[in-house]
C-alpha cells in the first residue's frame, strides 16, 4: 500500500500541548481568585482552562464581586502565570520528537496560543523558535480562542486550506476553535477535563505515540 501523504501543515497549541504550562496557568488562576475569596472548583474550568488572561479575568470579577477592575485583574494574572513559565518550562513528553520528525519531513509547522505574546515568547526562547514557520498569540487576531480566528490565520499565514491541517490540542477551548476553523484536530488532553467527540477529532494519550504517519491519517478523508 503506498505511504499515507503527511498533512499540509501541524498546528500546535503551546500551554499544555507542547510544554507543560497548563498546570502554571491554574495555579496562577487559583492564587488570585483565593485572594478574590472565589476558590476555584471545577465548576470554574471551563473559563480558566484554554482560555485567555482576560477572559479570565472578567470571570474572576463577575464571580467575586471584587472592586478591582477586570483589567487590573488580567495584568495580575498575566504578570503571575509570565513569572511560573519564565520559571518552569518543561516540554510535554513526546513533543520536541514529534517536531523534529515533522522538520525532517519538511511539514510546516504552526504555534496557535491563546497566551500573550511575552509568555509565548519566553517558551519560545526555551524550546527553540526555529521549530515554526508561524507563531500567533492572543494579540494576533481579533478573537482568540475558543473562536475559529487563531488556526483560520494560521492556515491563512502558511497559504494553505484549514482542512488539510492537523490542529493539536489539549483542551476542549482549543478543540472548539481548532474545529471550528475546519482542522482536523489530535487531542491530547492534559488534565482532566472530557475532550468533546467530534468526527474529525481523534484523542490520544501522549504525543509519544504520535508521528508523521498517524497525522497523515487524520486528513487523509474523502473529500480534502
Amino acid at each position: 500500500m503506498p505511504e499515507t501523504p503527511p498533512p499540509a501543515a501541524v498546528l500546535f497549541d503551546m500551554d499544555g500541548t507542547l510544554v507543560d504550562t497548563e498546570h502554571l496557568w491554574w495555579e496562577a488562576a487559583a492564587e488570585l481568585a483565593d485572594e478574590l475569596r472565589h476558590p476555584l472548583t471545577e465548576a470554574d474550568a471551563p473559563e480558566v482552562l484554554g482560555r485567555a488572561i482576560e477572559h479570565t479575568a472578567a470571570h474572576l470579577h463577575r464571580v467575586s464581586g471584587t472592586t478591582l477592575s477586570a483589567a487590573e485583574l488580567a495584568d495580575r494574572l498575566g504578570d503571575s502565570f509570565a513569572g511560573k513559565v519564565a520559571a518552569e518550562t518543561v516540554p510535554r513528553p513526546g513533543a520536541l520528537a514529534l517536531l523534529a520528525e515533522l522538520r525532517d519531513a519538511r511539514v510546516p509547522t504552526a504555534l496557535v496560543s491563546a497566551s500573550p505574546r511575552r509568555v509565548v515568547d519566553m517558551v519560545l526562547g526555551t524550546i527553540g523558535r526555529d521549530w515554526f514557520a508561524v507563531t500567533l498569540a492572543a494579540e494576533d487576531t481579533p478573537r482568540t480562542k475558543p473562536a475559529p480566528d487563531p488556526y483560520l490565520a494560521a492556515a491563512a499565514r502558511l497559504g494553505l486550506d484549514p482542512a488539510t491541517c492537523v490542529a493539536v490540542e489539549d483542551t476542549p477551548t482549543g478543540v472548539a476553535s481548532a474545529s471550528a476553523a475546519g482542522c482536523a484536530v489530535l487531542a491530547v488532553p492534559s488534565t482532566g477535563t472530557a475532550i468533546p467527540n467530534g468526527s474529525r477529532i481523534t484523542l490520544l494519550d501522549s504525543l509519544e505515540h504520535a508521528d508523521l504517519d498517524l497525522l497523515g491519517r487524520l486528513t487523509a478523508v474523502p473529500g480534502v
